[in-house]
């Protein structure tokens, strides 16, 4: 490249030497090279923010990966029937036929019901009354697991036989608040004033967790033993998923036809995807924080700009005497700049991908980090980089070689 031609009898700078983009990125790396733990250090800040955005975002798609997932395995064809309140704000009533009832709508493939005992479950029959371990008693009918689709941990579920007889099936965290982890019959428990056997004991149920702290036995037994009235609480209806509204249309009248404004139908995945719009409103403040801290870090590389323009004059100076143009001044600081950003962007991205798939990995989930954010996370670096090194590099541009090497 030829920076200086003959006019007559005087040099004259070669106004059409031109910066090659090869030469640019060489040039930014010797400038960042000059000062590393500068550059490391402003590097850092956009990692930061790098880091934190790619973290939730991965974190919250990882989540909700799984999510979807939990709903597809337990279906969405779950719907439940409970008693509201009438207009004067007392508690109503389903009738004893309501799950019968239910039962008969042509696209439902099983209901089952629960119903109220009054009674408290104890380890011991020494135990004082008020310590309840907040354990609720209900009456269920013997298909309730298999409507639910859910698993008992130990032992089994109340059958035809059990249902009549002190038998008792607890919830998961019923099991652990009164320390029992064995099922089977040989374990007991005082229930009602009477010793009732633990048959069986159940996995968390996900979209009835209700249960995980109940004691469940069957309806002959609450009815002759406890003197339970045998109205049901609560229906579970598991219906054809290709007709969950039409099932949810007509569930109320079926279950209440003289009330059906005082039965209330509920679909529980609701409650699922209600949690993922929460976790969602949370995504968007940390993205914020991650934003700010990005922008900190834009900001903390102009100001490294700003103090290498004031310490690197004589050599803008020497350059621009030499056949620099002001435009390769500002490219060279600006690319200095992008330089850093792009470090920055490319180490957080590599934090936050390993951030999640830790965080992940903890919860038992499939990590979820796909190659466009950790790309997308790197431009916006850039982008951030390039517009941060664009008042210094206009600064550096507009010294004169004059004036740029009195500091020499």
């Amino acid at each position: 490249m030829r920076l200086w031609r003959g006019r007559g009898r005087t040099l004259q700078p070669d106004r059409r030497s031109l910066l090659r983009l090869a030469d640019t990125w060489p040039l930014a790396v010797l400038g960042l090279r000059g000062r590393p733990a500068r550059a490391v250090l402003s590097a850092a800040g956009v990692a930061l923010g790098v880091a934190t955005m790619v973290a939730v975002l991965g974190i919250s798609t990882s989540s909700r990966a799984q999510l979807v997932a939990e709903i597809d395995a337990l279906g969405t064809n779950l719907l439940t029937v409970a008693p509201g309140q009438s207009f004067g704000g007392q508690t109503v009533t389903l009738p004893k036929s309501a799950p019968a009832m239910v039962a008969r709508i042509g696209p439902v493939l099983g209901a089952s019901a629960i119903g109220d005992v009054s009674g408290s479950v104890y380890r011991s029959n020494f135990i004082s009354p008020a310590n309840t371990e907040a354990i609720t008693v209900y009456a269920a009918d013997t298909n309730l697991l298999s409507t639910l689709e859910g698993r008992t941990s130990q032992g089994q579920f109340l059958n035809r036989a059990t249902s009549h007889y002190p038998a008792v099936v607890l919830g998961a965290a019923a099991a652990t608040a009164l320390g029992i982890d064995r099922a089977g019959g040989s374990t007991v428990v005082w229930l009602g004033n009477q010793w009732f056997s633990v048959v069986g004991i159940l996995e968390p149920l996900a979209l009835a967790p209700e249960l995980d702290r109940s004691a469940l036995i069957g309806f002959p037994v609450a009815e002759t033993v406890l003197h339970a009235d045998g109205s049901p609480v609560q229906i579970y209806v598991r219906a054809n998923p290709t007709s969950v509204a039409a099932v949810q249309s007509v569930l109320a009248a079926t279950a209440d036809p003289a009330a059906p404004q005082d039965a209330a139908v509920t679909n529980p995945t609701d409650a699922l995807t209600a949690r993922a719009d929460a976790s969602a409103a949370f995504q968007s403040l940390f993205l914020a924080l991650g934003a700010v801290a990005l922008v900190v870090g834009g900001i903390g590389i102009a100001n490294v700009m700003v103090i290498a323009v004031l310490e690197r004059r004589g050599e803008i100076g020497l350059r621009r005497a030499l056949g620099a143009r002001r435009a390769h001044i500002g490219i060279q600081f600006v690319a200095e700049a992008a330089l850093l950003a792009v470090i920055g962007g490319a180490s957080g991205s590599v934090l936050g991908a390993v951030a999640t798939a830790v965080y992940a990995s903890a919860r038992h989930w499939h990590t979820v980090v796909s190659l466009p954010l950790l790309l997308a996370a790197v431009a916006l670096a850039l982008l951030v980089g390039a517009t941060a090194g664009l008042f210094p590099a206009l600064r550096a541009s507009r010294l004169s070689p004059s004036e740029a090497l009195r500091t020499v």
